[in-house]
């Protein structure tokens, strides 16, 4: 049974300057954390030099494809009718990506076979999780 997917896509990083880069983009969903999708960039595309990998609500994901969704540190609306927007927000700035919508709902109904949406809380180790939470208080 598979409990993990991955999709590599193009991400389009929108600047100041006139010049977007496309920068290749992993998605990656786990079972094991049933509420989550992850996004990962390589370290070309970050200021550091090494892949950044940003966690955020498969829930956040799934809403922004319709309308401007997210108040945090991720936000994901629709640009137009073919691309989604996804701004990250960090001290150091704000990247935003631009990436085909097409895509991003292949991935989730990729996930969606995983877990379906609104039974995460069946695939949740809530017994593994509170004791790597205690682990530390001894």
């Amino acid at each position: 049974m598979i409990t993990v997917i991955e999709q590599a896509v193009q991400a389009r990083l929108v600047a100041t300057s006139p010049k977007v880069e496309t920068v290749p983009v992993t998605l990656c969903y786990d079972r094991s954390d049933p509420f989550a999708v992850r996004m990962a960039f390589p370290a070309l595309a970050t200021l550091e030099g090494i892949e950044i990998s940003w966690t955020f609500a498969r829930e956040l994901l799934e809403f922004g494809l319709q309308r401007p969704s997210g108040h945090g540190d991720v936000r994901v609306r629709p640009y137009d009718a073919e691309r989604t927007t996804v701004e990250f927000h960090a001290p150091e700035g704000v990247a935003i990506v631009l990436m085909t919508t097409a895509d991003l709902q292949h991935f989730l109904e990729r996930a969606s076979t995983v877990v379906p949406p609104g039974l995460e809380h069946l695939y949740l180790d809530v017994d593994h999780s509170l004791a790597e939470l205690l682990r530390g208080s001894r």
